[in-house]
Order: structure tokens, then sequence, then C-alpha cells
């Protein structure tokens, strides 16, 4: 048992799935306590979204991908890229929803167009992103 498990956390893949699962629960207690304090649903989304980009940026980089360099010009390298693709998947996810909606429901669009993000993005972090020999 305990080899499954070593072999487990030494599968990239699985860390990659591992850390989205714990972002969306940190978002949901950002989402949760920003509520409880008495901000709006709109601020509190906000709050816990942007939070929740910052945590699996950071937790992406160091945990899953294992990629710890720290220089300046590269983290600002990689972060620009994360955005262009989080700005990428917003316009996909959307654009899917748009075209799609009249035919299926909303909620299966946006369940399919996040499993499909999902791949991409693991491959673009895994070849781009957070590759080493990218500088």
């Amino acid at each position: 048992m305990k080899q499954r498990i070593a072999a487990l956390r030494t599968d990239q893949r699985v860390r990659y799935i591992f850390i989205g699962g714990v972002t969306f629960l940190f978002e949901l207690g950002v989402l949760w306590a920003a509520l409880s304090v008495g901000a709006s649903g709109t601020l509190a989304v906000a709050i816990s979204f942007i939070l929740g980009l910052g945590a699996s940026f950071v937790l992406q980089k160091i945990v899953a991908f294992e990629d710890r360099r720290s220089h300046k010009k590269i983290v600002l390298s990689q972060l620009a890229l994360y955005g262009a693709l989080i700005v990428f998947n917003f316009l996909f996810t959307i654009g899917a929803v748009w075209l799609l909606e009249r035919y299926m429901p909303v909620v299966l669009i946006r369940t399919v167009a996040l499993a499909i993000t999902v791949i991409w993005n693991y491959y673009l972090y895994r070849t781009v992103i957070f590759a080493k020999g990218v500088k």
C-alpha cells in the first residue's frame, strides 16, 4: 500500500489533479468566508477567484510540476503565459456556451469545456509554462 501511495505521489498527473481539487476547495472556503463577513456575492466570487488563481499558480508550479525556479524573469514569463491561458480558457468556455446553449444544458457545456481545458492546461503547463528548459 505504501508503495502504491508513493507511486501516486510521484505521478505528475495525479499531483496536477490533486492540486486542482485542493484549489477548488480553497476557493469555496474563501467564498464562504467572504460571504460570512458580509461581502456581496459578486465581491465574494471575485475575491475567491483571484486568490484561487494565485494559489493554483503557486501550487501547480511548485507541487505538481516541481518547478522551484524563482528568478524574476522566469516567474514573470510564467505568470504572463498563465494569464494568457486563463483568458483563452475563459473565451473558449464562453464561446462554447454561446454556440451550444440552444442544444445542450449549460451545466453540461461548462463541464465538457472544463474537462477540455484541464487536458490542454496540463499539456501546456508541462511543455511550455513550467517546462524546465524554458527560460
